[in-house]
């Protein structure tokens, strides 16, 4: 196995770590897909995706009709939202796994381990962001070397405290994650994960949340040797909300702390998931967020296997 030295010596280029500072945006990012169905390539790591049992046109007039209705939620919550196109043959592409974006106007640009997860970041789209954004660091390279780490779905970042969250899979190589945070100057904190399958939760931002002062996780999942050193961990910066494994099923764990025009602080998460939560957790994030946001994308979660945090592109 290489090296973390070596690795870091394979990217050009001076480190330039990244600040820390508000958790959370007001400017969101949608990608609004051109097509949409049970992607045949990541079914090995997503144990949440279904396969097909209806036809593929029928599964992406719903699944359109949903991504707009979450969209005009935001928008009615006065939330700033862009949204942009998707690509023909990236099934994905409404989850934008390959980019992250940071304060002082800095990218991220991320090795994906699927073939048509990699054709998401087209030349249109990669233009679109160089127009905004200073890269800080390309990554993609690493795919050459099956070394993969896919953004916020692999890294649930505290931003404030210049620390993230990984759990290993499939989609999330260990050395990713030590390069990264070597570039960035964040801590980070490493654990593994078991889903009802036996296999890893295939992303960070299923098992967890953080948002500026409360976070939510499902520890259950993690593995025990990780799972006091992860909760200890997180309970130094945050008040920390724990879900159960029907919970982290129910994608209770896929939320996001947002702001909207006014300033105020909002959680966004899929009606499924707000329903998948007790009375008692609502009622303890009322005390965080000014309004708790949700919608029903139950198609999109079913052959996606993603849901609401999912969608969501941040924009600093």
């Amino acid at each position: 196995m290489q090296s973390v030295t070596a690795l870091k010596q394979h990217r050009e280029g001076q480190d330039m770590a990244l600040s820390t500072g508000p958790q959370s945006t007001g400017h969101l990012l949608l990608i609004e897909p051109e097509v949409f169905y049970a992607n045949p390539e990541t079914m090995d790591t997503n144990v949440y995706q279904a396969e097909e049992d209806e036809t593929q046109d029928a599964i992406f007039k719903r699944a359109l009709a949903e991504f707009r209705g979450f969209r005009d939620m935001l928008v009615e919550n006065r939330v700033a939202v862009t949204t942009v196109r998707g690509e023909t043959g990236c099934p994905d592409h409404l989850f934008p796994n390959w980019i992250s974006t940071h304060t002082g106007k800095q990218m991220i640009v991320y090795p994906m381990l699927n073939d048509n997860r990699r054709k998401e970041r087209s030349p249109a789209m990669m233009s679109f962001f160089e127009s905004l954004y200073e890269t800080a660091f390309d990554f993609t390279s690493f795919e050459n070397e099956s070394k993969f780490l896919e953004s916020t779905g692999s890294l649930c970042i505290d931003r404030v405290n210049g620390v993230a969250y990984a759990a290993l899979s499939g989609r999330t190589t260990e050395e990713m994650v030590r390069l990264w945070s070597e570039k960035t100057g964040y801590d980070v904190v490493i654990f593994e994960t078991e889903s009802h399958t036996g296999k890893p939760v295939y992303h960070t931002d299923l098992v967890m949340w953080i948002g500026t002062e409360v976070a939510a996780i499902c520890a259950d999942c993690i593995k025990e040797k990780y799972r006091a050193d992860v909760l200890a961990r997180l309970r130094q910066t945050h008040e920390v909300i724990e879900l159960s494994l029907d919970e982290l099923k129910a994608f209770c764990g896929n939320s996001l702390e947002i702001l909207n025009a006014d300033g105020d602080r909002m959680l966004v998460m899929s009606e499924m998931a707000y329903h998948g939560l007790a009375e008692a957790q609502k009622e303890k994030y009322r005390q965080f967020f000014t309004k708790l946001l949700y919608a029903p994308i139950p198609t999109i979660e079913k052959y996606g296997g993603g849901s609401a945090r999912c969608l969501i592109m941040e924009l600093f």
